[in-house]
C-alpha cells in the first residue's frame, strides 16, 4: 500500500518503528497531490519544498532521540481561511487573491509546535459562504467519487484532500455545516467541535458566532488526535473557552453501554432520498447492536433553523465584510475618487454569492428592519438552544443524517439558492446551539456515492461522540473504502 493510503494512527506507528521516513511519506502524499490536483483542483496554494524541509527536520529530530509530538511529520492541509505567516491566504476571493499575513493562526502555531507538515492551502467557497464549493474565485473542487459532483462545502477542499489521499488530515471551518457536509459527501470523518473549544484568532471571519474550527480525517481516531493537538484555551480569542482538554484517545476504548441514542423525529421527515434514510437507520441498529439504548425524542424548532441561520449569518458577514474596502489590503479597483474606489474594488472583488449574503445581511440590520428579522431571530435562536437542552436529558448523544442527499452534480443547484441553502438543514441548528458534532460514514447509495452519519453531542462532551463514533467504525468498513481516481 503506498503511504497516502495510510491513517495518521498507522503512519504515527511506523515512523515511530522508523520504518518509515517522514520525508518518505511526504513524497508520497506529494506525488499523489501532482498526479490528481488537475482532475479535483483541491488546493490554492501548494508548498512542496517548506513540507520536503519540515520532513527532514522530523526526521532528524527522531534520529536524535528527541521526544516529538504524535502529529510529528504527518502531512496535512489546511482551508485556505487559516492565517499562515508569509504563505498566500486568500479565502478563495479576488478581493484576497495576493494577500500575504505577516503572523500564523492560533491553529497554525499549534499545528506547527507538532512539528506536522503542511502541504498547502485547500480550495474552498469564497469567505466559507456555500455548500458546494462552487463559490471560488479559483473554480470548484470535484468530488473524487464523481468527478462531475459536488464535494460539498464549504471546507470542500480540505475533505476532498483526505479523501483522495493528498494528505492524511485536514482542518477546515464549519459555520452551518461546512465541515461536515464535505464529510458527508466525500466519505471521511469531519468534526464541529463545541463553540469555543479551538482558538478563532487568525480565522478569516464569515460569521462570528458561529464559525468553529473543526479537523478532518480518514478515521475518528485520526481526527481525535488532531483536534488533541489544537484545542484549549487562547488568550487572543475573547469566545475561546478555559475547561481543561481532556485526552480523547481514552474516550476511544469505551464501549457502548450504558449510552443512551436521541433520535429526533423532526430529522426523520418527507424530502430525504431514501438511500439515504435507510442507510441511516441501518447505522442506528448497529449502534444498538454495539449495546447503545435507542429512545425517541423531539427537538420541536429544527424547522426554523435554516431561516434563523441566513438572518443571522449574513448579518454578522456583513459587519464583518465591511473592512475589505480596497484600503488597508487585498484587491483594490483603480477609480477616479474615493468613494468609487469602494464601489468598484467590492463589485469587482467578491463573488455573486459573497454579494447576496452582504446585501442580505445589510437589509437585516437597517433601520425599521432590526427588530423584525435580526432580533426575532436571535430570540428563535435561544428556542433552538432550549431545545437540545432538553432533548440531553433524555439522551447522551443525538443521531441524524448529515445530508438530505448525496452529492449532487456541479451547477445543478447554483441558481436556484434557496435550494442550495435546504443542503444544511441537519447541521445548521449544531451551529445555532454551539454544540459539537461529528460526521462519519454509514454507506453508499446505488450511485456508489456516499452517505454520512451525525452524531450531536452536549457542550464541551467531545469525548462521548469520539466513543459512539469508533465504536460504530470499528464494527463497519464504509470507512475504508477509497475513491477510484
Amino acid at each position: 500500500m503506498e503511504p497516502f493510503h495510510l491513517t495518521i494512527f498507522e503512519s504515527q506507528a511506523l515512523l515511530k518503528k522508523k520504518s518509515l521516513s517522514a520525508k518518505e511519506l511526504t513524497e508520497s502524499v506529494l506525488k499523489r497531490i501532482e498526479a490528481t490536483q488537475p482532475k479535483l483542483n483541491t488546493f490554492i496554494t501548494l508548498c512542496e519544498e517548506s513540507a520536503l524541509c519540515c520532513a527532514k527536520e522530523v526526521d532528524e529530530k527522531r534520529a536524535r532521540g528527541e521526544a516529538l509530538s504524535p502529529l510529528a511529520g504527518i502531512p496535512i492541509s489546511l482551508k485556505d481561511i487559516f492565517l499562515t505567516r508569509g504563505m498566500k491566504t486568500t479565502c478563495s476571493s479576488r478581493i484576497l487573491s495576493d494577500f500575504i499575513p505577516p503572523y500564523d493562526a492560533t491553529v497554525v502555531d499549534r499545528l506547527k509546535k507538532n512539528d506536522v507538515v503542511l502541504v498547502g492551502k485547500a480550495n474552498m467557497d469564497e469567505f466559507a459562504m456555500g455548500s458546494s464549493n462552487e463559490n471560488s474565485y479559483f473554480g470548484p473542487v470535484k468530488n473524487p467519487w464523481d468527478l462531475e459532483r459536488t464535494p460539498g462545502g464549504s471546507s470542500g477542499g480540505s475533505a476532498v484532500s483526505v479523501s483522495a489521499g493528498q494528505c492524511l488530515g485536514s482542518f477546515g471551518t464549519d459555520t452551518g455545516g461546512s465541515v461536515r457536509l464535505p464529510a458527508a459527501l466525500c466519505s471521511v470523518v469531519g468534526l464541529k467541535p463545541t463553540y469555543g473549544r479551538i482558538s478563532r484568532y487568525g480565522v478569516i471571519a464569515f460569521a462570528s458566532s458561529l464559525d468553529q474550527v473543526g479537523p478532518l480525517g480518514k478515521t475518528v481516531q485520526d481526527v481525535a488526535l488532531l483536534l488533541e493537538a489544537v484545542a484549549g484555551y487562547d488568550s487572543f480569542d475573547s469566545t475561546s473557552h478555559p475547561i481543561p482538554v481532556p485526552s480523547y484517545q481514552t474516550a476511544l476504548k469505551k464501549d457502548l453501554k450504558g449510552l443512551t441514542m436521541g433520535i429526533p423525529d423532526e430529522y426523520f421527515r418527507e424530502g430525504i432520498d431514501p438511500e439515504v434514510l435507510k442507510a441511516v437507520h441501518t447505522a442506528i441498529d448497529q449502534l444498538q447492536k454495539l449495546g447503545a439504548k435507542r429512545v425517541k425524542i423531539s427537538l420541536p424548532h429544527s424547522s426554523y433553523a435554516i431561516p434563523v441561520y441566513y438572518l443571522i449569518c449574513t448579518a454578522e458577514a456583513s459587519s464583518n465584510l465591511a473592512r475589505y474596502d480596497g484600503v488597508q489590503y487585498g484587491f483594490r479597483a483603480t477609480a477616479s475618487t474615493l468613494a468609487e474606489m469602494y464601489l468598484k474594488t467590492r463589485g469587482e472583488g467578491f463573488g455573486r454569492e459573497v454579494k447576496r449574503r452582504i446585501m442580505l445581511g445589510t437589509f437585516v440590520l437597517s433601520s425599521g428592519y432590526y427588530d423584525a428579522y435580526y432580533k426575532k431571530a436571535s430570540q428563535v435562536r435561544t428556542l433552538i438552544q432550549k431545545d437540545f437542552t432538553e432533548a440531553f436529558k433524555q439522551c447522551d448523544v443525538i443521531v441524524t443524517p448529515a445530508s438530505p442527499t448525496t452529492a449532487f452534480k456541479l451547477g445543478e443547484k447554483t441558481e436556484n439558492p434557496l435550494e442550495m441553502y435546504l443542503t444544511d438543514i441537519f447541521t445548521t441548528s449544531v451551529n445555532l446551539a454551539g454544540l459539537p458534532a461529528l460526521v462519519l460514514p454509514c454507506g453508499f447509495d446505488q450511485k456508489q456515492l456516499p452517505i454520512g452519519l451525525q452524531l450531536i453531542g452536549p457542550h464541551f462532551k467531545e469525548e462521548r461522540l469520539f466513543q459512539m463514533g469508533h465504536a460504530y467504525e470499528s464494527a463497519t468498513d464504509w470507512h475504508t473504502r477509497k475513491p477510484s481516481l
